[in-house]
This record gives C-alpha cells, sequence and structure tokens, in this order.
C-alpha cells in the first residue's frame, strides 16, 4: 500500500513515480502490456489511475486483513507443519483455557 498512497497526493513525483512502476509491469512476458494497460486505465497515466490507485489503497487492507484471518482459521484448525517429524502433541502446554 505504500506506493499506491504514494500516487495519490498526484503531483509531479507522484505521476512520475506511477508511471515507471507500472511501466516496468509492460516488461511481463505476454500479459505485460494488457496489464499495464488495465492499471492505467486507458493508454497513459491519467486520472483513470488515480481512481483505481485510490480503490486499490483503499480495499489492499482489507484484502490483507481477511487474508490474515483465513491464515489464522486454518493455522487454529490444522495446527502448524512441523517439518522435523517429531510428534507435536508430546510435550504441548495449551495457550488457552478452553
Amino acid at each position: 500500500t505504500a506506493f499506491v498512497g504514494y500516487v495519490l497526493p498526484w503531483g509531479q513525483m507522484s505521476f512520475w513515480g506511477a508511471t515507471v512502476i507500472t511501466n516496468l509491469l509492460s516488461a511481463i512476458p505476454y500479459i505485460g502490456t494488457t496489464l499495464a494497460e488495465w492499471i492505467w486505465g486507458g493508454f497513459a497515466v491519467d486520472k483513470a489511475t488515480l481512481t483505481r490507485f485510490f480503490a486499490f489503497h483503499f480495499i489492499l487492507p482489507f484484502i490483507i486483513t481477511a487474508l490474515a484471518i483465513v491464515h489464522l482459521l486454518f493455522l487454529h484448525e490444522t495446527g502448524s507443519n512441523n517439518p522435523s517429524g517429531i510428534n507435536p502433541d508430546s510435550d504441548k502446554i495449551p495457550f488457552h483455557p478452553y
């Protein structure tokens, strides 16, 4: 969200930062140009790009929070992985009283 927030003031530095970073996406083979144009909302960085970056800046923390909650639910349900192969239940102390 740092880069997306950097674009929001929409000054010269923000404009050129958005231009350079989104042009890096165009180096991805086959889909790069299409991906960059989709993020731009056209064929260049303009007002549509700012609107998309604002929406992404607003929605991204909710997406990250939801993924963290899902991760914790899966971790609580199945437990963590044990790469050493030792039985994890032998010396277990409960973290919570229930």
